[in-house]
């Protein structure tokens, strides 16, 4: 799908586009993620993301860094289906992958304006906190979960 395609962008077109919306005034959100399979909670949580600011940016993670983050057998999904879905997503803007452990890097070359994590984390422990004064925690939905419904299925 063309629109779709559109919203995913490599490291360097993004920061390309990163300068123009900054340019424009316009106050990036950054998170970050696997988002192997896409749940209410994630969808909740972009659109939450989202409403932070103007444009919200989602790193997701390959698939390799995928599966040296969790266990064998994920992601479930492949990075290039997982990044189409995302990009599928109204409240998602620009989706880009990165290999690395952490997203580190890439929040260092874009300095978003707002850095968005989901889940439990304490502030000081968020990758990238250091970079960007307006880091923040999102509570994730209790209960629901890709490894939830990974174990709902094996189980059936």
């Amino acid at each position: 799908n063309p629109m779709t395609t559109k919203k995913i962008l490599t490291w360097p077109e993004l920061k390309k586009e990163r300068d123009r919306l900054k340019s424009e005034g316009r106050k990036v959100v950054f998170t970050n993620g696997c988002f192997d399979i896409i749940h209410i909670g994630h969808v909740r949580y972009l659109r939450e993301a989202r409403a932070l600011g103007d444009v919200l940016i989602v790193a997701l993670n390959t698939d390799r860094s995928v599966s040296v983050l969790k266990h064998e057998g994920r992601p479930v999904t492949p990075e290039i289906q997982r990044a189409e879905v995302l990009a599928g997503l109204e409240m998602v803007d620009y989706v880009t992958l990165f290999d690395q452990d952490t997203p580190y890097e890439l929040i260092k070359l874009l300095r978003p304006d707002v850095l968005v994590k989901g889940g439990d984390w304490k502030k000081e422990d968020i990758v990238g906190y250091d970079i960007v004064p307006d880091t923040r925690s999102l509570p994730y939905i209790k209960g629901v979960s890709t490894t939830a419904i990974i174990e709902r299925i094996r189980g059936a």
